[in-house]
């Protein structure tokens, strides 16, 4: 996917979905900011990050996307 970014939450959830299952970290905080920071040249982290985070976490804490 990282061929096609684009300025969209749907975009940018694609990207930390993927990220996310190739960062190994058991500390979840840490590993959010791991995978904000391998994603740090989205256009959607890059425009709107505030909102990025909120959907990061929204994904891992409230969908518990990946337990």
């Amino acid at each position: 996917m990282r061929d096609k970014l684009y300025d969209n939450a749907d975009s940018f959830a694609m990207s930390f979905d993927e990220e996310w299952e190739n960062v190994d970290c058991d500390d979840i905080p840490l590993k959010i900011d791991k995978v904000l920071e391998l994603l740090s040249d989205h256009p959607f982290l890059i425009s709107n990050p505030k909102n990025a985070r909120k959907m990061a976490e929204f994904r891992v804490f409230s969908l518990k996307k990946f337990q």
